[in-house]
């Protein structure tokens, strides 16, 4: 976990344009949510104490290595930012979490159905925005980080920012890594 840690931090800290936004933001969420703890699902990857974190961190790491090589000129900030919170509806919201532990079941996590629906990705934006200025390129990232496995996305197909398709391709690279060493 001291490791995950770092590597969220050093992530942070790549932040300096809205430096002091997403700082704030993060010491808020680390108080005051379960973001540090949630899982990312119920019963698929990473579904187990700091799960969420673990694959927002990866795909934030992943999201600078693919900009390094194809889209050096997407800041590095706006990696950080869409990566790393692409999936932060996953938390619920910041007085309810998402994800209840279960007692006696072989699925270690339920939903929470007191929460009003919202679709993952609107619910981050959601979040996200109350604390920090996004761009028109992260909002529609993380908006549509799930790309075409989501029909409803289809209305973005072929309109879609270059931080939007690294951001998506992160993440489904991410969640493949993570699928194939669970196996």
């Amino acid at each position: 976990m001291e490791e995950l840690i770092r590597r969220y931090r050093t992530l942070i800290g790549y932040c300096s344009a809205r430096k002091e936004q997403v700082e704030k933001f993060a010491d808020f969420l680390e108080k005051n949510t379960s973001w540090l703890t949630s899982p990312a699902s119920t019963k698929y990857h990473l579904n187990e104490e700091h799960g969420l974190l673990r694959h927002s961190v990866g795909v934030a790491e992943l999201a600078l290595k693919f900009r390094e090589l194809i889209a050096p000129h997407i800041s590095e900030e706006s990696c950080v930012v869409a990566g790393l919170f692409h999936d932060l509806g996953k938390i619920g919201t910041f007085e309810k979490d998402n994800y209840l532990k279960t007692e006696g079941s072989s699925i270690p996590y339920k939903s929470n159905k007191e929460l009003v629906y919202m679709g993952l990705a609107p619910r981050s934006l959601w979040l996200i925005s109350q604390h920090i200025t996004l761009t028109e390129e992260e909002a529609q990232a993380i908006l549509y980080h799930d790309g075409q496995y989501i029909g409803a996305n289809r209305e973005v197909a072929h309109r879609e920012c270059l931080l939007t398709l690294l951001i998506t391709f992160a993440d489904t690279w991410h969640c493949a890594k993570e699928e194939e060493g669970r196996r």
